[in-house]
């Protein structure tokens, strides 16, 4: 039987998309394609972002190029010890005048919702963020109420490390679709972030998102995918594997991929270039992994090395 190639949704007008918001978000974060790159994918894949890093890099910065560059509504929400959950869903609040509960949304109700150093608020508060990124709704008091869409969480991190952070539960951790790091930026880009700030330029995300989905990906791609996940649940490095939420977050991701290079189809290079940054922020190494310092970056690295590729 023949087969048909799905309609590419104009794959050459994604990537000409993505190369006008790579280049809106280099003026300000410059010399960090990959990165831009890894974010935009995130942005496809109707995933959420988690940026990672030390104070002072660019991480906020990273996050607010990204959110201009698209036509949408944007809010910030200042991660703090003393913020309750209810600062990010909303409140009903008794209404004198009509004599019942009204509800006052919340900052999570917007397109593109950038928290700022996720790791300062308590375990609870975060655990307020689950419903929204996993089901795009969000439940109070008993009344469910529908997020906007598209809807994106993109949360900055320091270090656990630091001071006065939380490690986010590995329930959180699995519902960000990529995770990234900025790393210093070269003298000549520091000092060109330091005179630059970042331009609108409206694009129109359904499109490209819609674009996106159409992208084939061949059952040997999704097989060799599902192989990726087994082989990190089976790993004796670790003690928590890629969850099968893990699994779908890759294959959206290596669309996107596939989109932003102007193809209509993923390839197991897609998928591999993705497998660390998708997969590794999800994984819980054993603490004999942890005192030889095999960090769950190095198992990924291996485990992609010695799986092999699907054939045709």
């Amino acid at each position: 039987m023949a087969t048909t190639r799905p309609d590419t949704g104009g794959m050459d007008d994604v990537a000409a998309s993505f190369d006008k918001i790579r280049a809106n978000i280099e003026r300000v974060i410059e010399g960090k394609t990959d990165v831009v790159r890894l974010a935009l994918v995130a942005l496809l894949a109707e995933g959420h972002l988690l940026i990672e890093d030390v104070p002072g890099v660019g991480k906020t910065m990273l996050a607010k190029a990204l959110a201009r560059s698209i036509d949408c509504s944007v809010r910030r929400i200042q991660f703090t010890p003393d913020l309750l959950p209810s600062d990010i869903t909303g409140v009903s609040v008794f209404n004198q005048e009509r004599g019942d509960f009204e509800f006052k949304p919340g900052a999570i109700f917007a397109n593109i919702v950038l928290g700022d150093e996720i790791n300062r608020a308590s375990p609870k508060t975060q655990s307020a963020l689950l419903e929204a990124m996993e089901e795009r709704q969000v439940t109070v008091d008993g009344t469910t109420y529908q997020l906007q869409e598209p809807f994106m969480v993109i949360a900055t991190q320091n270090p656990v490390e630091m001071e006065g952070t939380y490690p986010l539960p590995e329930a959180q951790r699995d519902r960000f679709t990529a995770r990234i790091s900025l790393g210093y930026p070269l003298p000549a880009a520091e000092r060109e972030m330091l005179d630059t700030h970042g331009g609108a330029s409206p694009l129109d995300q359904l499109r490209l998102v819609v674009a996106v989905r159409r992208v084939l990906v061949s059952d040997q791609v999704k097989d060799y995918i599902i192989s990726l996940a087994n082989a990190t649940r089976t790993s004796p490095e670790l003690r928590l594997g890629a969850s099968p939420r893990a699994a779908l977050h890759l294959l959206r991701a290596s669309r996107a991929w596939a989109a932003l290079d102007g193809r209509d189809y993923v390839i197991p290079d897609d998928v591999q270039r993705l497998a660390r940054p998708v997969l590794a922020h999800r994984l819980l190494p054993t603490a004999e992994a942890i005192v030889e310092r095999h960090l769950p970056e190095h198992v990924v690295d291996r485990i992609v090395a010695q799986l092999p590729l699907p054939r045709r």
